[in-house]
């Protein structure tokens, strides 16, 4: 069986060794050297260009480097009867979780305002906020917003979930759909965004949303850059209704130099880092489905289209 990977940020080599490695039979091809693309099986990939599993006529799965695929999903030439999966944790939740809790502790501890005191060179102690008093709102709680949930319940936070339909989990104030949305943004001090990319939560996070949370709130955005309306959040921060936002994915990426995000006192600017796909931690996934297919078995961690992840 061959086959083919392609990213411009991943090494291939672990891949391919792991893999190889693992299984025998797999013919490992690098973009572009791929040979005949009518024998190639499957893909391993992180954000092809758009119409570029066009030239695979005979391919059997599609196989995303990350958790999210809505890149993938975004190309209209994307063949429409081979399965898609991809990465579920993979490691990438422990990384996520922990990106999650730096920056609740970063906005709990007051240290987006204490920036701008030492920017001013003023020593001025701030009240500190009690814990139990700094409820944390999570958007999305899958496999990695449970992560986050589990940590910051351990640190001793108040947790709050909001999800298209209802997830229970322990010691979680559970809130689902659009009629219990509001309760949800005005009882959260600080919103933690893990939704996947759809359609339905493009732009969600905008001027609308951001006016239901408390005043002073702050925003941790480590999904997805299409979800945040950019423009809305920075005038949100200069009217005082948003406090702070730690930002690791971008409308574009890189960040334009120019962009205004960069600047803003009261903004955390991260390159795409909360998680880093690693092959040592997620190999085995792949691993497990390409001899699932040798074997005619149903993949693992398969994409519904229609929902988006």
């Amino acid at each position: 069986m061959r086959l083919a990977f392609f990213s411009e940020t991943d090494d291939a080599a672990p891949w391919r060794d792991a893999i190889t490695a693992a299984i025998r039979e797999i013919d490992f091809r690098t973009w572009p050297d791929v040979g005949d693309p009518r024998t190639i099986d499957c893909t391993l990939v992180w954000k092809p260009p758009a119409g570029w599993h066009g030239q695979f006529p005979n391919l059997k799965a599609i196989m995303s480097l990350g958790a999210g695929v809505d890149a993938l999903l975004e190309d209209a030439s994307l063949p429409r009867d081979v399965p898609i999966t991809r990465m579920v944790d993979a490691g990438m939740g422990r990384q996520m979780a922990e990106y999650a809790v730096c920056g609740v502790l970063h906005f709990h501890r007051r240290m987006h305002e204490y920036g701008v005191l030492q920017r001013e060179r003023c020593w001025k102690p701030l009240a500190p906020i009690a814990v139990s008093d700094y409820p944390v709102g999570i958007l999305g709680l899958g496999v990695l917003g449970s992560q986050a949930a589990r940590l910051l319940l351990a640190l001793g936070f108040p947790v709050l979930s909001w999800t298209r339909t209802r997830k229970e989990m322990d010691s979680v104030k559970s809130f689902c759909g659009p009629a219990e949305l509001d309760a949800f943004l005005g009882n959260s001090r600080v919103l933690v965004n893990f939704l996947p990319l759809t359609p339905q939560t493009r732009g969600m996070i905008n001027r609308h949303l951001i006016a239901k949370l408390p005043r002073g709130a702050c925003l941790i955005n480590l999904a997805r850059g299409g979800h945040v309306i950019e423009s809305d959040v920075l005038a949100a921060l200069d009217s005082g209704l948003l406090g702070g936002a730690m930002l690791d994915v971008f409308a574009q990426e890189p960040l334009p130099s120019d962009n205004p995000l960069w600047d803003h006192p009261g903004v955390v600017v991260t390159p795409h880092i909360a998680a880093v796909t690693l092959a040592s931690k997620a190999a085995d996934q792949v691993i497990r489905n390409l001899r699932r297919i040798l074997a005619g078995q149903p993949l693992e961690g398969i994409v519904d289209r229609l929902q988006g992840y």
